[in-house]
């Protein structure tokens, strides 16, 4: 057998009760599961951590990622869409930041956790 796999079928019940009683709902497992298939594009992942370190226009964002100003503006439609940044309008400019801090938390630990493989 692998090193992988149980060698013997023992279902331990008190393991299994904890896990289930803390196993969240259907409607927030999708949701959070649609949290992190955000996260999953390189391009998104980009965007929040330029504004990581503050608030940035939609032209500043796309200097900082060498886009053309239409596909960053997509890209941050996207993550408005899921709560992720937040903007607002100072005439004729749009500015964007992280929607709060449990983002910036997600995104900085994450981060952390990836510069450990190295």
């Amino acid at each position: 057998m692998s090193d992988e796999v149980c060698d013997t079928v023992e279902v331990h019940e008190d393991a299994v009760s904890v896990a289930r009683s803390r196993m969240p709902g259907q409607a927030q497992t999708d949701n959070l599961a649609d949290f992190f298939r955000i996260f999953g594009d390189r391009t998104r992942v980009r965007i929040l951590l330029a504004l990581d370190s503050g608030e940035m226009c939609v032209c500043d964002i796309s200097e900082v990622l060498g886009m053309s100003m239409s596909a960053t503006s997509h890209q941050l439609r996207m993550l408005r869409d899921a709560h992720l940044v937040s903007h607002r309008k100072v005439g004729k400019c749009v500015y964007y930041s992280l929607c709060d801090d449990h983002v910036r938390i997600v995104l900085e630990t994450a981060l952390e956790h990836v510069g450990e493989l190295d």
